[in-house]
């Protein structure tokens, strides 16, 4: 599978970046291929830790845990992984732990694959369900303002907060016949 956008588009190192300024020393993921830019740049930097998951849920803990020890996380996913976060984001609103998620969004934008529709479907109302803000950028000139945003929401305001980042930002997926 590739994507039809350039390798590292500005708004990627932009997201690096708020993430790095807004003392964010916690990173947490499921690999994702839009996210990739933001984890190399996490992994090749000595004051932030990348920490890789095995479900996207773990990423709810993780960043409670790391605030309730003095740190900033942010949890990377992909919106098929909302899903399964759904359960664990009541820890979220019980004990009103500041949360920032970025998702890169499926199931919109010339999507081949038919399951990743139901949830890239229904990932925001999900969310506002669950009671998080969602915001979302859809062009690489809303990327640093809404990230910024979020960022500030969550451990500035103490908000659970989410920012989309659309399938039409992160560019077209197709298969590739070799």
């Amino acid at each position: 599978m590739s994507t039809t956008e350039s390798p590292v588009s500005n708004w990627q190192e932009n997201i690096f970046s708020i993430l790095k300024s807004g003392g964010v020393r916690q990173v947490a993921y499921v690999p994702d291929a839009g996210h990739a830019h933001v984890i190399g740049r996490v992994q090749q930097d000595p004051q932030m830790r990348d920490i890789v998951l095995t479900t996207e849920e773990e990423g709810v803990a993780l960043t409670s845990g790391a605030w309730l020890g003095g740190q900033r996380a942010v949890l990377l996913m992909q919106s098929s992984g909302v899903g399964n976060c759904v359960n664990m984001l009541s820890l979220l609103q019980s004990c009103r732990f500041p949360f920032l998620t970025l998702v890169t969004m499926r199931g919109e934008y010339a999507e081949f694959n038919p399951w990743q529709c139901p949830m890239g479907q229904a990932t925001q109302a999900a969310f506002e369900l669950m009671g998080i803000t969602v915001l979302r950028a859809s062009t690489p000139e809303e990327v640093e303002d809404m990230v910024s945003a979020g960022l500030d929401a969550a451990f500035e305001g103490g908000q659970q907060v989410a920012v989309l980042l659309s399938q039409r930002l992160i560019g077209r997926k197709k298969w590739e016949r070799k």
